[in-house]
């Protein structure tokens, strides 16, 4: 973005866009509000303006690059089954990151960033934001279903819960050394896991 662009942004989208730079830089970093008031060239005030609390602001920032990485569109498209547009939105998850060194380096950062830090406030603070998007996207593709009779009626969240640990399965799988086709046996999972869910009459 040229700085001519820059200067066309409300103030609102500049602290947006300087939040979802600082988390591409360091995606385990908690948004400290003076450093995105100063990357935006914003006030503390004209921030919190927009965004009164930190979790606002970073969670108004991960639905952005959720939206951007991780699509809706699909599931509402009823010309295709119930079971593959839910297996096809749990897959745009799984993409971003590829397979062999890709996967590896994502299982990296995760590691880096969540798992060999000591549990401080922040680092639980920053994971938790990044788990409660993710939750809050494949709750509203159940939702879709529940809404359409294709998913019965039920615990919408333990379910989203189940899913996301195959998510999380597979997401390891495609950066350990394997002997056979990854991408295979992952749609295999894929469906089983949406087909334990679904109801028998809308596979």
């Amino acid at each position: 973005m040229t700085s001519d662009e820059n200067k066309q942004l409300s103030s609102r989208d500049k602290v947006l866009l300087a939040a979802l730079q600082l988390i591409g830089e360091n995606p385990g970093a908690k948004l400290s509000v003076r450093a995105v008031a100063a990357r935006a060239g914003v006030s503390t005030g004209s921030l919190r303006f927009h965004f009164p609390t930190q979790r606002a602001l970073q969670d108004e920032v991960l639905t952005r690059l959720y939206d951007v990485v991780v699509s809706d569109e699909r599931i509402h498209d009823r010309d295709v089954p119930p079971r593959d547009r839910l297996v096809d939105c749990l897959r745009q998850v799984l993409a971003p990151a590829g397979v062999g060194a890709g996967a590896r380096e994502a299982q990296r950062t995760v590691y880096e960033q969540f798992i060999a830090p000591e549990p401080t406030e922040q680092v639980q603070e920053a994971y938790l934001a990044l788990e409660r998007e993710g939750r809050r996207r494949v709750e509203y593709w159940l939702t879709v279903l529940t809404q359409e009779g294709a998913l019965a009626p039920g615990d919408t969240a333990r379910r989203a819960k189940f899913l996301l640990t195959i998510l999380n399965g597979l997401a390891l799988e495609r950066a350990l050394p394997s002997d056979g086709s990854i991408l295979q046996s992952e749609t295999d999972t894929l469906y089983m896991a949406v087909d334990a869910i679904l109801t028998p009459e809308n596979p």
